[in-house]
């Protein structure tokens, strides 16, 4: 086994860590902080296959800006004491050992049966191929999405706006 692959599957262990976390926290906000580290683990798991762009955007767009609005929503929510009560269906917690040990299986079986072999040729994400694409052949998609998420940034303060009133 190469160093490259104990790195993939160190960062793919915090990447599952992490999103377990995510699940199990009672507190919303802790449970932020857990998708915090899944992004980071993924964009550590990008760069390990030498597509950085991705990387970099993962930590920038993803870990940065909507983590901040998440956080931004759970503080404006303002969630009381009593909601974060005891959970009726707290059982369901003793089922992470089991789904764990199949996860754990899985992995073991991947590891053990699959080829990691880095793909060879010249697809990487580098900017310049990302740019060009996004540019020429991915124009109408990509201004698409910034449409989409401008109605939806209009949507959310116009029902801001309604519950104040």
């Amino acid at each position: 086994m190469t160093f490259e692959q104990i790195l993939f599957i160190l960062f793919a262990g915090i990447v599952v860590g992490g999103a377990a976390s995510v699940l199990l926290q009672r507190n919303p906000l802790y449970s932020a902080f857990s998708l915090i580290t899944t992004f980071v683990g993924l964009a550590c798991l990008y760069v390990t296959l030498k597509a950085q762009f991705l990387g970099v955007v993962q930590i920038v767009v993803y870990a940065g800006a909507i983590m901040m609005l998440f956080v931004f929503v759970i503080m404006l929510l303002n969630i009381r004491d009593e909601d974060t009560a005891v959970d009726p269906n707290r059982f369901l917690v003793y089922l992470t050992i089991p789904l764990g040990a199949i996860l754990l299986g899985a992995l073991l079986y991947v590891v053990t049966k699959v080829n990691l072999a880095q793909p060879t040729g010249d697809e990487g994400g580098t900017v310049e191929r990302i740019g060009t694409n996004l540019l020429t052949k991915y124009l109408l998609p990509f201004e698409a999405t910034s449409v989409l998420i401008l109605m939806a940034v209009v949507g959310a303060l116009h029902l801001a706006k309604r519950e104040k009133e």
